[in-house]
């Protein structure tokens, strides 16, 4: 099917994004205003963290976004997701989004498993009803029966990671954001929440995908990008840039 005829779900146009960084040590509120007060020069060093990235990714594409650590990859899942808003350029969003960016993170910690569901659940846009025809399977394949009515605060970092996936991908959203969360937990549920993306796949799940594993990539996705200092410099079919990205690597 040509592109002309599939349904555009993320239009990334000529995005850049710019970070302040600063070279004084000022890097909260309060030290910014007694500098300005005091009449101290406040230094700010310009970051680009990306440039002029531009893409579309078709419903039903898998993109995976390689690089290495700092190229930019989380930065631009944020302005994706609508976390963060680009200094330039703009983002086309369609359709039910799950972003898991770090999993775990949007949860009220003083609530229990059971009340975060509904939580996270509603922030992505689901209902209480259809999300109490999903709970049980939320729970069950999390593992955390035992732990349902336990304060988040108390649960390790996998626990946390392992309710976070299973909320956002029992909900079958239109687009899937992953961004190194295949690789948490033990190796049975990182066997398992691979299984349940192949899943969503095939119910025709667009995804945008962050990993250091490349067979990982391959295995998931059909389309690859190369982020190096903020810039695409590779984008195409997985088989054509998993192959650049491995000399890069070597």
């Amino acid at each position: 099917m040509s592109n002309e005829k599939k349904k555009e779900m993320i239009k990334v146009n000529h995005v850049s994004m710019q970070f302040n960084l600063s070279s004084d040590g000022t890097d909260n509120l309060k030290e910014y205003f007694i500098k300005f007060i005091t009449g101290k020069k406040i230094d700010r060093k310009e970051f680009w963290a990306l440039t002029d990235v531009d893409f579309t990714l078709y419903k039903g594409e898998r993109l995976g976004l390689l690089g290495l650590n700092g190229a930019g990859k989380s930065t631009l899942l944020k302005i994706i997701a609508g976390v963060y808003k680009p200094t330039q350029g703009k983002v086309v969003r369609k359709g039910v989004i799950a972003p898991l960016l770090e999993l775990g993170a949007g949860f009220e910690k003083e609530y229990t498993a059971r009340e975060n569901v509904y939580l996270y659940g509603a922030v992505l846009g689901y209902s209480r009803e259809f999300l109490e025809e999903k709970f049980d399977d939320i729970i069950e394949f999390a593992g955390l029966w035992e732990f349902v009515d336990v304060p988040i605060k108390n649960y390790s970092s996998g626990m946390k990671s392992r309710l976070g996936f299973s909320i956002c991908t029992a909900v079958e959203p239109e687009v899937l954001i992953l961004d190194e969360v295949l690789s948490v937990g033990d190796r049975k549920f990182r066997k398992k929440s691979e299984g349940r993306v192949q899943n969503l796949i095939a119910k025709g799940c667009t995804v945008l995908f962050v990993s250091h594993n490349l067979e990982q990539v391959e295995r998931i996705c059909d389309k690859a990008m190369i982020l190096d200092h903020g810039k695409m410099i590779a984008y195409g079919d997985v088989d054509e840039v998993a192959p650049v990205y491995k000399e890069m690597t070597e």
